[in-house]
């Protein structure tokens, strides 16, 4: 039963020996581990601070890519909108200048079948009036074949011409 009995040296002893250890213990490591511990918690303090900042300064960023992106796409849209009224402006005015090209060539072949016509009937006045010399050269020595016609007309002439 000894072993269950406390002796009243030994625990004297024991309390002398825990407090001469908690004495050296105050003294030379609690303020360390103390220290090492505060010091622990300010980095850590420290890291969660720098993270929060950095998540804050991705919000910013993001904010500002969404920003930039949506500037992107007006600017885009402009282009392509500016792009398609050049492209119809253009194209109005090569219409423009291909109707009136048309209406230049529409009246140079107007005025060249003019000149065409023109010299046509020209030539054909020509003609008519060579094929009628021809034939009133045929009548008039058919006609004049003998003296006595031939005298009859002058005659003729020389009446009519007396009456005009």
């Amino acid at each position: 039963m000894s072993l269950l009995t406390p002796n009243p040296g030994l625990i004297f002893w024991m309390l002398v020996v825990f407090l001469l250890v908690v004495f050296i213990l105050s003294k030379f490591a609690w303020k360390p581990i103390l220290k090492g511990l505060k010091d622990r918690e300010n980095e850590i303090q420290g890291a969660l601070d720098l993270a929060e900042k950095t998540r804050a300064e991705m919000a910013q960023l993001k904010s500002d890519n969404e920003k930039l992106i949506a500037e992107a796409n007006a600017i885009r849209d402009q282009i392509l909108r500016d792009a398609k009224d050049a492209s119809d402006r253009t194209i109005a005015e090569s219409k423009d200048k291909a109707a009136i090209e048309g209406q230049k060539i529409i009246e140079s072949a107007r005025e060249t079948i003019r000149n065409e016509q023109a010299l046509a009937v020209s030539k054909i006045k020509q003609e008519v009036a060579t094929l009628s010399l021809e034939i009133a050269e045929k009548v008039l020595r058919r006609e004049l074949a003998d003296k006595a016609a031939q005298e009859k007309l002058i005659a003729d002439l020389a009446t009519s011409a007396r009456l005009n």
